[in-house]
């Protein structure tokens, strides 16, 4: 059996209008048109799909059956259909973050917050950039939008600038550096550093201090959550170097001291990763915009 979907909406429209005059107005189609259609339809079956001495018309059992499917996908293919008008219009979609920073935690999720007040119907989710290829992974439309601190030239990737952070170093307030006005590679060569568990080329101090000035710290603790990395620098166990955002508190309170890397400091940017096609997209765009003016007010004296 043949069985299309303008089938089910005339069945749906016979039985709510009681005839074929008054269901073929809400079809706009002609009545001989629709006359037409059901008697192929029940052809196709093999039985009558209406009692037709009845008034007003009413559906047979065979006709039952059917109306039960009409109720049953009638309502899904209208969602179907609404929500592709969604996606087409930019209100719905997908949205996989992959994070090549594994502080960003710290911002990102207020800035979500906002995001998903304003657009409830984007599908979001959080993939962490550190055990994969975040960038290799958007081409490939694995993720959707990648927070990076290392733009490169990749065909029908756009780099869009998020904010700019300065990596600080961080100590107890009694360590022997909090003594100095800014501190210099030399002087994690006998420190024990507490960073993230990710590699050397995903971490500040490296890329920017340590790995140029080809310095080893004495040791390294790796330590997956800020709040245990703060309170084991408290405790004198080691030293960190960690973005402002993250330090907003930590640098107005007594137990810790924070320090520039070198005495001209160093500044970073954080950029969003997209797909050329999808940087223009409404809900992308607002994120983007969000990344953009959130962050700062986490960077400022509270």
């Amino acid at each position: 059996m043949y069985l299309e979907f303008r089938h089910l909406r005339s069945i749906k429209a016979i039985h709510e209008s009681g005839g074929l005059s008054k269901a073929a107005d809400v079809l706009n189609i002609t009545q001989s048109a629709l006359s037409h259609q059901i008697k192929g339809l029940e052809d196709q079956v093999g039985l009558d799909l209406f009692v037709r001495r009845a008034k007003p018309l009413k559906l047979s059992p065979a006709g039952l059956k059917m109306l039960k499917l009409a109720e049953r996908i009638l309502p899904e293919i209208s969602q179907l259909e609404e929500d592709f008008r969604a996606i087409h219009n930019g209100k719905s979609g997908r949205l996989h973050i992959a994070i090549e920073c594994h502080a960003c935690f710290e911002w990102l999720f207020p800035v979500l917050e906002l995001f998903r007040r304003a657009w409830p119907d984007i599908d979001v989710d959080i993939r962490p950039g550190l055990a994969f290829d975040a960038l290799p992974a958007l081409q490939r439309e694995e993720v959707d939008l990648v927070i990076s601190s290392d733009p490169e030239k990749i065909n029908g990737v756009e780099f869009s600038p998020l904010f700019d952070y300065e990596p600080l170093f961080v100590a107890a307030s009694s360590h022997p550096l909090a003594q100095k006005p800014y501190v210099e590679a030399a002087d994690f060569r006998d420190q024990t550093l507490i960073t993230y568990p990710v590699d050397k080329t995903r971490l500040d101090v490296f890329t920017e201090l340590l790995t140029p000035a080809k310095v080893e710290p004495l040791a390294i603790r790796q330590v997956e959550l800020t709040a245990v990395i703060l309170l084991l620098v408290a405790s004198n166990r080691g030293v960190a170097v960690l973005p402002d955002w993250v330090l907003r508190d930590a640098r107005y309170k007594h137990d810790y001291i924070t320090r520039s890397l070198t005495k001209k400091g160093v500044t970073k940017r954080l950029y969003a990763a997209t797909r050329i096609e999808d940087t223009s997209l409404p809900f992308m765009s607002h994120l983007i915009r969000l990344g953009r003016t959130e962050p700062p007010k986490l960077q400022r004296k509270p």
